[in-house]
């Protein structure tokens, strides 16, 4: 049993609105590394996540589910036949009635993984109802406990057993994802504002862990029966901006050592032949993409199963459009569809650029017969093969009884806490698993790269340098954008207010020991040095570059310089960089198009922002129209 009967709840209200231990066969042989052979916490280098020593750690998960919810929102939540696929975990990660904890998470060391994706709900969070003791049959030791307390044995179990977890805010009530179900959103059965409070006591509960590694912030965002999520627009729906402010309130209030995974909108628009719909997935990061307090923490994340598609909801029956499902693409056209949705989020140097963690993606087991589903999986770990991905597997557990059930898990228990596994000898996924764990993959250290990233004060501040937030407001009243500290402004948009961060090629730094000064007026531009005649020009003085700008409406307001240390940063020659009619990028400009639609003007590589010029003359509203760049001597 799939997913799919849940996109048959969300179809239809939107078209309203409108046994045996595994001995039968030996294991085959992978090479896959101890789970326990790295160390905490995690950050990012470029595209690839590496661990404290700088060493690549590929995620390979799996998804333990059961926290965030199995009951289907309809009938007796305590019987077994109102949650999905039969399967009823008891408000916690399932199978505690039929295994203990530590052969469970034994069973996954077996897979081979490193690392699971421990989904849980926001109900979860605050539920005082102590499990039954039936659900914990397995566990005798967890009896009385709440659902939480439940999830911090598992979570320590996970990680005593040197596995890495993902805490995963997958809904918002404790009931199956994903429909009309009130958990379309972040904020859909609670407040933003609780939602965040939520994420910080999460994160702060286990920041002495250092195998907690990552803060995945919410499943699959979608359409309600009335509303789109939207990635950009400033209001209540915006996942961009919700994401990126959580983020910042995990990182600098609760735990500054954790992984910030953010997933793209899932679904928007009615599934209607006719009228608009589709996956977005990652695609609006290619235009508007995140930055964070700490620069090194960023991790995309998108869902893949052969049944939905790119603009097919997974639905069967009423309400199903003819857009082909994923696994009616060829091998050809599925890799383009992909690395468009979502893979090219690891191109180098792009503004965008982060490692991919593909947290969802699974397939029926030993009772899927069917020829596209299984080819389907195949093409998709070649996918993941071919791009050394981070991958996390859904489900990892789950029930069976006389081997049959609910196939999509890797490991089954049945009623008497039997297990059947993977590799029993009659699962056909085995093989595509093993190559899969077997495969080349990128290991040892990881050089540090240049970074890139976008300033966006589209509709509010977008202060992304610690140090500046703490100097306080530095222009009362005007949208304000600042590079994270140890980068520099490097580029910026005529027009939509944008802007580009980089510490590519030299190496600046802000004074430890100086103040930065805000310039309002052309008080360090020298006499006979005038690079924009008949413009007003924020320069910084000698010794001092730009990190950041601020705007009133379209037009500049001030430019935030800082000082370098003394002596490091002697003033070199300058140029004038003109975007008023057109783009000034040089040759193969790095950082990709931060600005799309808008001119752009960009300092090269190895020189340093150190003015804006713009004009209030008739026609003029104030906006960027050159840059003035410098090349340390």
């Amino acid at each position: 049993m799939t997913k799919k009967s849940v996109f048959r709840i969300l179809t239809a209200a939107l078209l309203c609105a409108l046994t045996v231990t595994p001995e039968a066969s030996a294991e085959p042989a992978r090479a896959t590394a101890g789970a326990a052979d790295w160390t905490g916490p995690l950050s990012t280098r470029g595209r690839w996540i590496v661990d404290a020593d700088g060493n690549r750690f590929r995620l390979r998960s799996g998804n333990w589910h059961g926290a965030s919810g199995t009951w289907n929102g309809s009938g007796d939540p305590e019987a077994d036949s109102g949650h999905h696929a039969g399967e009823n975990s008891g408000r916690m990660p399932l199978g505690l009635d039929r295994a203990p904890v530590a052969e469970i998470v034994a069973g996954f060391e077996e897979l081979g993984i490193n690392s699971v994706r421990l989904p849980f709900s926001n109900e979860m969070v605050h539920d005082t109802r102590p499990v039954t003791d039936d659900s914990v049959a397995a566990n005798p030791g967890l009896r009385g406990s709440t659902p939480l307390q439940v999830y911090d044995v598992v979570v320590r179990e996970l990680t005593e057993a040197g596995l890495a977890v993902i805490l995963n805010n997958h809904t918002n009530t404790t009931r199956w994802c994903c429909g009309v179900d009130g958990n379309e959103r972040w904020n859909a059965s609670r407040s933003t504002a609780e939602w965040e409070n939520d994420w910080v006591f999460m994160a702060r509960r286990y920041r002495d862990n250092d195998r907690v590694v990552g803060a995945d912030l919410y499943n699959e965002v979608r359409r309600s029966v009335w509303d789109d999520p939207n990635w950009g627009l400033g209001d209540d729906h915006d996942w961009f901006a919700a994401s990126q402010r959580v983020a910042d309130r995990i990182l600098t209030e609760a735990n500054p050592d954790l992984l910030i995974v953010v997933e793209g909108i899932n679904w928007t628009g009615v599934p209607v032949d006719g009228l608009p719909h589709g996956r977005p997935t990652l695609e609006p990061v290619r235009t508007l993409s995140h930055t964070l307090l700490a620069s090194d923490k960023l991790v995309y994340s998108a869902h893949f199963y052969d049944y939905t598609g790119p603009n097919h909801s997974g639905a069967t029956g009423l309400g199903e459009t003819s857009d082909p499902r994923y696994r009616d693409l060829s091998p050809s056209d599925l890799i383009a569809v992909l690395n468009r949705q979502a893979f090219f989020v690891t191109e180098p140097d792009r503004h965008y650029t982060a490692p991919l963690w593909i947290s969802e993606f699974g397939v029926g087991g030993r009772e899927e017969t069917g020829q596209k589903a299984r080819a389907w999986f195949e093409n998709f770990v070649d996918q993941l093969i071919r791009t050394d991905a981070d991958f996390a597997y859904w489900p990892l557990v789950g029930w069976h009884e006389g081997r049959t059930g609910n196939g999509w898990a890797l490991l089954h228990w049945d009623a008497q806490g039997h297990r059947m596994g993977l590799y029993d000898g009659d699962d056909w996924r085995a093989a595509a698993w093993t190559r899969l764990m077997s495969a080349p993959s990128r290991t040892g250290p990881v050089a540090p790269v240049s970074r890139w990233s976008m300033l966006s004060p589209d509709h509010g501040d977008f202060v992304r340098s610690r140090r500046v937030r703490d100097a306080g407001d530095w222009d009362p009243g005007a949208r304000k954008a600042a590079c994270p500290d140890g980068r520099r402004l490097i580029g910026l948009a005529h027009t939509g207010n944008r802007g580009l961060c980089t510490d590519t090629a030299v190496s600046l730094r802000w004074d430890p020991a100086r103040a930065h000064e805000v310039v309002k007026d052309e008080r360090h531009v020298r006499p006979g040095a005038d690079w924009a005649s008949g413009y007003t020009k924020l320069q910084c003085a000698d010794g001092q570059f730009l990190v950041g700008y601020a705007v009133r409406g379209a037009a500049v307001s001030s430019a935030l310089c800082v000082p370098a240390p003394p002596g490091t940063l002697p003033g070199g020659p300058g140029r004038t960089v003109w975007f008023d009619r057109g783009d000034n990028r040089g040759a193969a400009a790095k950082g990709g198009d931060f600005a799309q639609g808008h001119y752009k003007g960009q300092c090269a590589d190895g020189e340093y922002a150190a003015g804006i010029a713009c004009t209030g003359r008739i026609g003029s509203s104030r906006t960027p129209d050159a840059l003035y760049c410098r090349a340390p001597r």
